[in-house]
């Protein structure tokens, strides 16, 4: 079933597959394709930039929950019930969001572009980290990258996101955005326990 288009359908429907992830995880100090995160520092940058953004832009003050240190899944998901509860607020819907890079945009529009699209890809990343399924919803991820690469050079100018990883055209969406977006496809986590000596000289 295709994502809502709504900000608030949207948010709740990519929101609630990284909860899921989230809820997955069994080793939150596993590597993750980030280069220097591990899979708690996914959910940490989420947890972390989004309301100081929101609150500069909108004067809005997102509940938080306890630190992503001591338990990542209440940290995302009191979090994500504060963006989704601000989502369903009809006094969302007239206030805007000011921001000197982007100018003045509508509040569920300025979430949904800037922040659920950051959930969406950033899930991909949570779940490569921590061996669970991480292929993304097609359409979506066709809709962002077909924005994206009519602003390649843009994107790539604000440091955002890394120099892109060529993947073969006949691989999936999934994969042709993550390359995009500076991600390694192929990449897979390092073992992290201690290896059996036996097995390293016979």
């Amino acid at each position: 079933m295709p994502f809502p288009h709504d900000p608030a359908g949207r948010h709740r429907a990519i929101a609630g597959i990284f909860t899921e992830r989230a809820r997955g995880v069994r080793d939150w100090d596993a590597p993750s394709p980030v280069d220097g995160w591990l899979a708690r520092d996914v959910v940490r940058h989420l947890v972390e930039w989004f309301p100081g953004f929101l609150e500069a832009g909108a004067g809005v003050r997102l509940d938080r929950g306890p630190s992503v240190d001591d338990d990542p899944v209440a940290a995302w998901t009191t979090h994500a019930d504060a963006v989704q509860a601000l989502l369903d607020d009809s006094e969302t819907q007239t206030k805007v969001l000011s921001n000197r890079h982007v100018g003045d945009v509508p509040l569920p529009q300025a979430v949904d572009r800037f922040y659920t699209s950051d959930v969406f890809m950033h899930t991909w990343d949570l779940a490569r980290a921590t061996g669970q399924p991480d292929r993304l919803d097609e359409e979506l991820a066709n809709e962002m990258l077909s924005g994206m690469q009519e602003h390649d050079e843009m994107l790539r100018a604000s440091g955002q996101y890394g120099p892109k990883v060529d993947v073969p055209e006949t691989a999936d969406i999934t994969d042709r955005l993550m390359g995009f977006v500076g991600r390694d496809p192929s990449w897979v986590p390092p073992a992290r326990a201690a290896e059996d000596p036996v097995g390293q000289d016979g």
